[in-house]
């Protein structure tokens, strides 16, 4: 049982891991690489869209690697799954302090209320969230090596 948890986690956490690398290095180019405000845009939609799905799925990945690391205390790889979980809660911080504002002004800009600095803002998330997707790349390769 406790295997088939570690399994489940880990999967879990690396799609989520696939979706955000795709966010940051194959969306946002694509979006910032589109004329004129159509970026800001694309990147309004996507906040809408993925910021209803990944409160639950970063929540999920820390819970499911908490219980993992609960359950399997005494069992090898414990620690690096402890460490994983530690990691996921740092990017479920960094997410509400440091993303979340930012993807919450940007859903509801308009051509007709976008503030003068929104550039700067979308390139300061992009910046953030590098290091999100940094952050559970870690926790992801510690959670695939506590199954090894």
């Amino acid at each position: 049982m406790l295997n088939a948890l570690g399994i489940v986690t880990t999967v879990i956490v690396g799609v989520m891991v696939g979706v955000e690398f795709s966010v940051a290095f194959i969306m946002n180019r694509i979006l910032n690489a589109l004329p004129e405000d159509s970026g800001q845009l694309g990147h309004a939609h996507g906040g809408r869209m993925l910021g209803a799905l990944m409160p639950f799925w970063y929540v999920d990945s820390l819970v499911l690697s908490a219980i993992w690391a609960v359950a399997g205390w005494h069992h090898d790889g414990a620690g690096l799954v402890v460490v994983a979980a530690g990691l996921l809660i740092l990017s479920v911080v960094m997410s509400v302090l440091l993303l979340v504002p930012i993807n919450n002004r940007n859903k509801t800009w308009t051509a007709e209320n976008r503030p003068a600095d929104w550039k700067q803002q979308l390139h300061r998330w992009e910046r953030y969230h590098y290091l999100r997707v940094a952050v559970i790349i870690g926790a992801f390769t510690l959670l695939v090596t506590a199954l090894a």
